[in-house]
């Protein structure tokens, strides 16, 4: 870590902190389905202050259908070739917290476009996990199978070596959300400034 961004970081909140050594660099959750991307991204943007974006909607903005809808009308690979421009776009114009889909981070270049211009976060989430969390949803297209649960773990054995290539992991289990940001700070700050958060009420910056 440089002497720069370290002193930098003695002055200031670890949320600032973070802030100030990112750039514009942006903040990319990764993970699988239901590991809380969407979620946990709102509430880590906020306490960054930083803009929120869902990837997966603005793929739906940009096709003006649902993400089943791209998948039945084009199938998987003309979805996978939008999402990679999509996510491109929206790193070009960092810093953002982005989350994107389960499988975007399985193409190569899109790993190397958030390695240039981000800090990616693994959210892993076990398969109970998952499958408890998506069961009562109808917008996974690829869980529209007779065995979810065989699906879920097929897609956690080809996906986890990918993930595992990320920056940061964070274990995204049923705890409360902010519990989650409060892990995703501490180990953004150790990643980018060099030393652990001391994370409590009067170490963040005011959010009156």
């Amino acid at each position: 870590m440089s002497e720069p961004v370290a002193a930098i970081g003695a002055n200031l909140s670890p949320d600032a902190a973070i802030v100030a050594a990112l750039g514009q660099r942006s903040i990319v959750l990764i993970g699988m389905m239901g590991a809380g991307k969407s979620t946990v991204g709102r509430r880590l943007a906020l306490r960054l202050r930083l803009p929120f974006v869902d990837a997966d909607t603005e793929i739906e903005a940009a096709a003006a259908m649902s993400i089943p809808e791209i998948f039945q009308q084009h199938g998987e690979p003309h979805f996978r070739d939008g999402e990679a421009r999509v996510i491109s776009r929206l790193l070009a114009g960092g810093p953002l917290v982005l989350a994107t889909g389960g499988g975007a981070y399985m193409r190569d270049s899109t790993r190397a476009r958030i390695a240039a211009a981000g800090v990616s976060v693994w959210l892993k989430a076990e398969a109970d996990v998952i499958l408890r969390r998506v069961k009562r949803r109808a917008d996974r297209p690829l869980l529209h199978t007779a065995d979810p649960a065989g699906t879920i773990a097929r897609l956690i054995g080809e996906r986890h070596p990918f993930y595992q290539q990320s920056d940061i992991t964070i274990d995204s289990r049923d705890v409360p959300h902010e519990t989650i940001v409060d892990e995703s700070i501490a180990a953004l700050h150790a990643h980018l400034v060099g030393a652990p958060a001391l994370l409590h009420p009067l170490s963040m910056d005011s959010r009156s």
